[in-house]
């Protein structure tokens, strides 16, 4: 989240300064307001943290550039002054948003700070040598405002959940969480994992469904594109040289694409902007609110073959993450949300959220229960972290059952992406089979014949 200055007078005159996190102008307005009635001042201004580019010079050297972050120009220049730089232009940065960092980055910068913190080497030497070797700019600014504020005794949870943006939420709190942690190179093993495993995810689901989906799409629309245009102006003129009936009678295939061809010029607007208006409402109802993000993720695990492989990537998903951050003592509720946030599915954590955690917090009831009643772990799961409960091994068993769901759906996804391309590619070639023959259906015609049965 971003951070905000509030800046007010109490009812003495006497000037108040504070900070606030907030995710945007508006919402940090909102706070400051409240907090100006709750502890009686005159709100003035509220002032985000923003980056200013400057540009200075020391006697004798050439100019240089950078950029910081600050919440007023005027702070950016003092700074400057007094570490013995002549300020030639401080001016707020125009393009202020930031573009998170491909996952392989993150995951590499995740990796190297596992390494070497398993080596011993402290940890601002590590943020400082990733500053050193990271390409991307976003990242490593990051990676360098982290340094920073750590250094300054901020605290960890909050120098890197600021961060979200760049990192990811999930990441973000992961990494905060290892800092306080006695085992900080094992989350960061965990949640290089994770990453890893979230790519694999998003690639095998777009291997799955959405390049098919847009193979089909691309395929429906030069076949409507080939009917409409292409078809009729070489198809149409065989009609002139003999009656629609008999035309009909000897090349049935022709006249009734060409029929098509006739309805879809007719009524294209109306076909379409139904077609439009349906799919991004649906669009917007499965991908943009709470209630459609339930459904489709409730609903794609009834998809056959493809629903339980996704069910099960995410039950390893949630495993891992639950593994990384059980402690053994307790219940563990925070692991068990920050683990159920994690999953990928809206459902799953949905079910989790409001019936395990509530059964484990207001009825004592156990882990494995609690699991049971949310409906959303396999038989397999529900069995295995039984027996982990029962033996006090549920950490281990979580990561066991995490190993095995990796491999099981990694060799099925990967068969099951083979399927689909393979029906893909028999549609495809039934298509194109059928417009070839509708189209050379008309090479039978002979057109002295015909005109003469015609005239």
């Amino acid at each position: 989240m971003a951070e905000f200055r509030i800046e007010g007078l109490s009812p003495a005159g006497k000037v108040i300064q504070g900070m606030i996190e907030a995710e945007n102008t508006r919402v940090a307005k909102e706070k400051a307001k409240l907090m100006a009635v709750q502890r009686k001042f005159r709100l003035v201004k509220v002032l985000p943290r923003t980056t200013f580019v400057y540009k200075v010079q020391k006697t004798g050297e050439k100019p240089i550039t950078g950029e910081q972050r600050a919440f007023t120009k005027e702070e950016v220049q003092d700074a400057l002054s007094k570490m013995g730089f002549r300020v030639l232009s401080v001016n707020k940065k125009l393009l202020n948003f930031k573009i998170k960092p491909p996952a392989t980055d993150i995951v590499s910068f995740v990796r190297v700070s596992a390494d070497l913190l398993r080596q011993k080497l402290p940890y601002n030497e590590i943020l400082q040598l990733m500053v050193n070797d990271i390409d991307n700019p976003v990242l490593r600014d990051c990676i360098k405002e982290i340094n920073s504020e750590l250094k300054q005794g901020k605290d960890s949870e909050k120098v890197f959940i600021r961060q979200e943006a760049v990192l990811g939420r999930f990441v973000a709190h992961m990494l905060g969480l290892a800092s306080k942690s006695g085992n900080m190179a094992e989350i960061y093993d965990s949640t290089a994992k994770f990453i890893e495993r979230q790519v694999q995810f998003k690639k095998n689901l777009k291997s799955a469904l959405i390049m098919p989906m847009v193979t089909m799409l691309g395929l429906a629309g030069a076949v409507i594109y080939y009917v409409m245009d292409i078809f009729p102006s070489i198809a149409g003129i065989f009609l002139k040289f003999m009656p629609e009936s008999e035309f009909k009678k000897q090349f049935p295939m022709t006249w009734y694409t060409l029929k098509a061809s006739d309805f879809l010029q007719a009524n294209i607007i109306l076909i379409l902007l139904p077609l439009i208006a349906i799919s991004v409402g649906l669009f917007y109802f499965l991908f943009r609110t709470e209630k459609g993000q339930l459904f489709r993720d409730q609903y794609i695990w009834k998809i056959p073959v493809l629903g339980n492989l996704l069910q099960k990537t995410s039950i390893e998903i949630f495993c891992r993450v639950f593994y990384a951050l059980y402690s053994g003592s307790g219940e563990n509720i925070d692991v068990i949300r920050m683990s159920a946030d994690a999953c990928g599915n809206k459902y799953m954590e949905h079910q989790i959220k409001t019936i395990a955690v509530p059964m484990m917090i207001d009825k004592g009831a156990g882990i494995t229960e609690a699991f049971e009643a949310a409906g959303v772990f396999t038989r397999t799961a529900i069995s295995r972290l039984h027996s982990g409960a029962e033996t006090g091994t549920v950490k281990n068993t979580a990561q066991q059952l995490a190993d095995y769901y990796e491999q099981e759906t990694g060799y099925k996804m990967k068969n099951l992406v083979d399927f689909i391309s393979l029906w893909v590619n028999m549609i495809i070639m039934i298509v194109l089979l059928a417009l070839t023959l509708a189209s050379s259906e008309t090479a039978k015609f002979h057109p002295s014949g015909a005109g003469g049965g015609g005239g």
